[in-house]
């Protein structure tokens, strides 16, 4: 079954007092898909999701809701007729109402008011706190709260302005697990607003990745995690690195670590200067490999350790071992590249048949860059 188109955005343009911050902007969203808007503080994503909630005109471009224009240069539709549900970060709760007349605020002359608001609080498992006041509930309650308010008249889209930042990070993951979880039981579609990838991952079907008021790629989280299209993203997504390599062949590429075999084929001319991307679990531990490299630094994780590497050349490198192996810094161990898809971009912006390797170390590409 083809699932329907329900949110489209069109060379979209946008901004505030003069200033324009998102600009070119293509996506779409799938009826009853998660969609979500991720990147650093400031690259537009926020601004993005207060124009489609209506709350922000558009300076070009269009916006479209199930197939009707809400948003045009000079054409806004006014938030409260556009059918779309909003969840804030400080939850907007009403202190003097109760959890139960929260949930039923926007729904307050339907006739089956008290049904709805009671399916609602048990959906996200608050059905035995409706008498009780905001005051009263954790972070977490008030934002579960939050959430079935934003559910109850029924919204085409559901919006969530980084509706998980003020919880700690264990509720934030199990919050946000529940979320999906509620919102894909009732079919709802939705964006989500972060800068946390972790969550993005966790919550969405579809990831935007924002660069200075630009869609770097619009993706599967495992698209941008395996497929990155921009130096950006594959830097930004999974603590990706680059190291200088240099084209053999189609598929594979000399670096520092040796020779690296891919699983796609590329057509510069052989000899090319590329970025070679490498994630922290592409190097594995092997204590017995002729490469050995120095630890320079360690973070323990838990059921994993990061460890910080250099090569003897001096090029730093990132690698995740599990934490039963403990070693300490300037300690010399052995690994072995483990990198299956082999994902490479022109060096410095352009691909020079027969370039040298130089040693250029690790580089990451920020939203500066």
């Amino acid at each position: 079954m083809t699932s329907k188109l329900l949110l489209q955005l069109h060379n979209l343009a946008c901004g505030y007092q003069g200033q324009m911050i998102v600009q070119e902007l293509n996506l779409h969203l799938n009826a009853g898909d998660i969609g979500c808007l991720l990147g650093p503080s400031g690259c537009g994503k926020t601004t993005t999701l207060r124009a489609i909630a209506g709350f922000e005109p558009v300076s070009h471009g269009e916006i479209r809701l199930a197939g009707e224009v809400i948003s045009r240069a000079g054409f806004t539709l006014a938030p409260e007729a556009r059918r779309i549900g909003m969840v804030f970060q400080d939850y907007a709760l009403f202190p003097h109402l109760t959890v139960a007349e929260n949930v039923a605020f926007g729904i307050r002359k339907h006739p089956e008011r008290e049904r709805i608001t009671g399916e609602l609080l048990d959906l996200v498992k608050l059905g035995h706190l409706g008498k009780r006041y905001p005051h009263e509930l954790s972070g977490g309650q008030q934002q579960r709260v939050a959430l079935a308010r934003a559910l109850a008249p029924e919204p085409r889209l559901l919006l969530l302005d980084e509706p998980f930042s003020n919880l700690d990070v264990e509720l934030r993951r199990s919050l946000s697990r529940e979320v999906r979880d509620i919102l894909k039981a009732r079919g709802t579609s939705a964006i989500l607003v972060t800068h946390d990838q972790e969550e993005a991952f966790a919550v969405s079907d579809q990831v935007g990745v924002f660069r200075d008021g630009r869609l770097e790629q619009w993706d599967t989280p495992y698209n941008l995690y395996h497929e990155p299209l921009t130096p950006f993203v594959a830097s930004f997504v999974g603590q990706g690195y680059f190291i200088r390599g240099q084209l053999q062949d189609p598929e594979s590429v000399r670096t520092e670590l040796g020779d690296i075999h891919g699983n796609r084929a590329y057509s510069w001319p052989s000899g090319s200067a590329v970025d070679v991307l490498l994630r922290p679990d592409d190097l594995v531990y092997a204590p017995d490999s002729d490469l050995q490299v120095r630890i320079t630094g360690k973070t323990f994780l838990g059921a994993s350790t990061l460890y910080r590497l250099q090569l003897p050349t001096g090029t730093q490198l990132e690698a995740i071992f599990p934490s039963h192996i403990d070693h300490l810094p300037g300690e010399t161990v052995g690994i072995q590249v483990s990198a299956d898809h082999l994902v490479l971009f022109p060096a410095q912006g352009s691909i020079a048949a027969n370039a040298t390797l130089p040693n250029a170390g690790v580089r990451r590409y920020s939203s500066a860059s």
